[in-house]
């Protein structure tokens, strides 16, 4: 099947923003791919699951957060709220039937708030997750709880920190509206139950998220059949070849 390019708009008057689709048609369960924070559909990991998907013949639908790659909207306006609510949008406008989530960084804790949703309604639409190095409560335990407290006084006093970035020229944006809005989707302690079968891959040079986040993140997921794999010498990125054939191996796993 061949790739489309797709656009439609989330969100009415001023909070309107056109979001950036790729899909590509195919049989199921599909593929349903969530990128990280400031990262992009066009990434090697969602570029590898893509062509796994036509070489197979399965479904692969990707995506843009607003103020992310393709997308319209302003970064500084971007909440997991917004994010969330974009996310749940492109899968019910361009999935049907189930759906494997894959979930990188930041996309995984977007994966698991929407398989929860998902779950509440129609659980039969996921199939399983996988969650690459997921950042679960980013804003506040991996932002803020390490943000040195003049980056606090400057986020408070202007609304936003330039954190700068491993990975790019372009500083992180860490806004107060991000930190302040994330506080209502912390998953915390408490036990989450998704209903499907998860995979979490988690490099242990990983200083973005560090691997005990992904043990804790296991033992709260006491409901459902969880694989942990962890690469000891692997990074953040999971995109060499070898972390790449691990994340296609993974969605085979549960397909």
């Amino acid at each position: 099947m061949q790739l489309e390019h797709n656009s439609f708009v989330v969100g009415a008057d001023a909070a309107a923003r056109e979001i950036a689709v790729l899909q590509r048609g195919g049989n199921g369960p599909g593929i349903f791919f969530l990128g990280g924070f400031m990262s992009d559909m066009r990434g090697s990991k969602a570029e590898a699951l893509d062509h796994w998907g036509a070489e197979h013949g399965r479904a692969v639908t990707r995506f843009d957060y607003s103020g992310h790659g393709a997308s319209g909207g302003a970064f500084a306006d971007g909440t997991i709220s917004r994010w969330l609510e974009e996310a749940e949008a492109v899968f019910t406008r361009f999935t049907t039937g189930p759906q494997i989530l894959v979930g990188s960084s930041m996309g995984g804790w977007i994966a698991v708030l929407l398989a929860i949703r998902l779950g509440k309604r129609d659980p039969a639409r996921v199939a399983g997750l996988v969650l690459l190095a997921p950042a679960i409560d980013m804003t506040e335990s991996l932002m803020l709880a390490r943000m040195p407290e003049a980056a606090r006084l400057e986020m408070e006093t202007t609304g936003a920190w330039r954190q700068p970035s491993a990975y790019s020229d372009t500083p992180y944006l860490i806004t107060k509206a991000l930190i302040d809005d994330g506080r209502q989707h912390l998953l915390g302690e408490t036990p989450i139950a998704i209903g499907a079968p998860v995979h979490i891959i988690q490099g242990v040079l990983d200083e973005d998220v560090p691997w005990g986040h992904a043990v804790d993140l296991v033992s709260r997921l006491a409901q459902d059949d969880v694989v942990l794999t962890l690469i000891k010498d692997a990074g953040h990125r999971l995109s060499r070849p070898e972390d790449l054939s691990r994340i296609v191996a993974a969605v085979e796993a549960i397909a």
